[in-house]
């Protein structure tokens, strides 16, 4: 397992080492925005953002503020213990042009969490920009977890090579 050192938080800072565990959900009234190939398919400022240990923020994205007509529901499902079933999305740019796997929801949500039901959640290393406020986002490492990582959060991170442990 990795060792790490915690990166204390500066003035107007979070640390993913304060979140809880079990996760925290939380109304944000951020603009949350994200883009592709020229596509703006989602804006929102009715998002919610999930607060997790170790996790920089997942942010959750009303389907109303998003071009659901452009995202084919899948059939990948994963587990998370506290939310439950992860339903998957892939994107459609053209008839048969698909970015795989670009997005989530949990449409049926543990009861703690229900207010996330059907709100999508994206991957930022697969698109060429999600944002909070005006500032593009980098992408939690790993293939699995899909948090944004902005100037205002600080780690380390979980999802990198040898963080499964942490």
């Amino acid at each position: 397992m990795q060792s790490f050192e915690k990166t204390p938080p500066q003035s107007g800072q979070e640390s993913v080492w304060d979140y809880p565990r079990p996760p925290r959900i939380e109304s944000t009234s951020k603009t949350i925005r994200v883009e592709h190939k020229g596509i703006e398919i989602a804006h929102s400022t009715r998002a919610f953002r999930i607060l997790e240990t170790s996790h920089p923020p997942v942010y959750y994205i009303p389907p109303s503020d998003i071009l659901m007509d452009r995202l084919i529901l899948t059939e990948e499902i994963s587990f998370c213990e506290f939310k439950g079933k992860a339903y998957y999305y892939h994107l459609r740019l053209e008839k048969d042009i698909f970015v795989k796997d670009v997005a989530w929801a949990y449409l049926n949500p543990s009861q703690k969490y229900a207010e996330l039901k059907g709100y999508l959640a994206f991957y930022a290393s697969k698109l060429d920009g999600c944002y909070v406020n005006d500032e593009k986002v980098n992408s939690q490492d790993g293939s699995f977890y899909g948090g944004w990582i902005t100037k205002d959060i600080v780690g380390p991170f979980k999802g990198g090579s040898g963080t499964w442990g942490w």
